[in-house]
């Protein structure tokens, strides 16, 4: 999966899959992990907001099957 680079404090890049609905976040500590069933608009607004940071705790983190991969 490609992952596009983002700016923020905790998360170095993100991608996605609308075939398979997961969403993949690779860490500033190097771990990256895939979220499954996440909806399109959710992976795009977490794309397009401010903080990625906080999008993420609020409305993925503990909130969709997770897988690490690295």
């Amino acid at each position: 999966m490609t992952r596009q680079p983002v700016v923020s404090t905790n998360i170095t890049s993100i991608g996605y899959d609308p075939q398979t609905r997961t969403l993949e976040i690779e860490f500033h500590n190097g771990r990256v992990y895939q979220y499954r069933g996440v909806p399109e608009a959710t992976a795009t607004a977490l794309l397009n907001t401010a903080s990625h940071g906080q999008y993420f705790n609020m409305y993925v983190k503990d909130r969709y099957s997770t897988r690490r991969i690295a």
